[in-house]
């Protein structure tokens, strides 16, 4: 896959589906607008306190994501 180019898109791919494996159903009904740019998450969020309890775990939950697809893919996540 490296040597095609694909090896990146692969896993940012991976990552946006493990937010919903990861976080289970009841966080990822109130997320929308997930993708990677940057070794960076980027998820829109549409609930306030939802939001404000992941912005307090965000580091720990890019660990999460990216142990849970065996790649270092992204650095951090941001809420919008």
């Amino acid at each position: 896959m490296r040597l095609n180019g694909i090896e990146t898109p692969y896993y940012q791919h991976r990552i946006v589906e493990a937010w919903g494996e990861v976080m289970g159903a009841g966080i990822q009904r109130y997320t929308s607008n997930i993708f990677v740019k940057n070794q960076t998450l980027h998820i829109h969020i549409t609930s306030p306190a939802i939001k404000q309890n992941l912005l307090m775990e965000h580091r720990a939950l890019a660990r999460r994501l990216n142990e849970h697809v065996g790649a270092q893919v992204i650095e951090d996540i941001q809420f919008h």
